[in-house]
């Protein structure tokens, strides 16, 4: 699905982003490629309907995108739950992507939540601790809204988030089905430029809005597009580390993100069970996605 990089311009004539010429993809392919997986797991399920948490960013813009263009705005729920903290340019961002799409949306508030939970002033725990926390108390509201719209939550990470571990367990990575998960952030910026999603999301610097002025680049310490590159050559293409800082690459930043690729393996595999009988659910007793009744969320 390989194709020459296509970088539209922004308004003032330069690219609206990077995009290495490796992580080049046909985003006609992977946007036809993805509406078919979002009806096949919702007929798998025995759903029609999808809930979104729309952050204001590009990757759950993307998704909100690439649902309505599979299924209809109509069968969407995008949901905004913002914290006290969280900036207001992001809470727009999301309006604009409702309005655009034409969807139902609702407003949640998290604040309550979290800071019932931790003392207001933030004394008793980290930033980093009650952004995870935050990010949990986001996919319990999308779980419970999947009740009440009848519809699936679906997940928003990327590929690069997911192999580095930059997601939250049970929180931002909690998903029934993910249509961009093997999608680069580069070539999350690819897709959602040829969609639609506003350009000021596209070009705005990737933020979970954990807490005001964070940034995923800053606090992980790796340019995405220097960062999809490495991931691509080592885990796309095997290439030894030998090989990877002939290349070009530090072999230091090498070493660190094969650290954290395996470091993050628990968060992306299901939970083990420890196998004591004949067949195991999850393991060797599989079922087709279906439901004889209602789900429960």
């Amino acid at each position: 699905m390989t194709a020459e990089p296509v970088i539209p311009n922004s308004a003032d004539g330069e690219p609206l982003f990077e995009l290495p010429p490796e992580l080049a993809i046909d985003t006609g392919v992977a946007r036809r490629v993805i509406a078919g997986f979002i009806g096949g797991q919702l007929r798998q399920a025995g759903f029609e309907r999808v809930v979104v948490g729309l952050s204001g960013g590009i990757d759950s813009a993307l998704v909100a995108c690439l649902v309505a263009e599979a299924i209809g705005a109509d069968r969407l729920l995008c949901v905004l739950m913002p914290y006290a903290s969280s900036s207001p340019a992001s809470r727009a961002d999301a309006e604009t992507v409702v309005a655009r799409l034409g969807c139902s949306s609702e407003v949640v508030d998290i604040s309550p939540m979290v800071d019932g939970f931790f003392t207001p002033d933030g004394s008793d725990a980290s930033q980093v601790r009650r952004g995870n926390f935050a990010a949990r108390m986001r996919m319990a509201v999308l779980y419970d809204r999947s009740v009440t719209w009848g519809g699936l939550v679906v997940g928003t990470g990327n590929k690069t988030e997911t192999l580095i571990g930059y997601t939250t367990i049970f929180g931002d990575s909690a998903c029934a089905f993910n249509p961009i998960g093997d999608l680069y952030k580069s070539q999350v910026r690819q897709v959602a430029a040829a969609i639609g999603v506003p350009e000021a999301i596209i070009r705005k610097a990737p933020s979970a809005d954990l807490w005001p002025g964070q940034t995923d680049e800053a606090e992980a310490g790796f340019r995405y597009p220097d960062l999809d590159r490495l991931l691509y050559w080592r885990v796309d293409k095997r290439r030894s580390t030998d090989e990877l800082t002939a290349m070009g690459f530090d072999p230091a930043v090498v070493e660190r993100v094969d650290r954290l690729v395996a470091g993050a393996e628990f968060k992306r595999q299901t939970p083990p069970i420890a196998k004591l009988g004949p067949r195991t659910a999850g393991v060797d007793y599989l079922y087709p996605r279906r439901r004889p009744g209602a789900a429960r969320g």
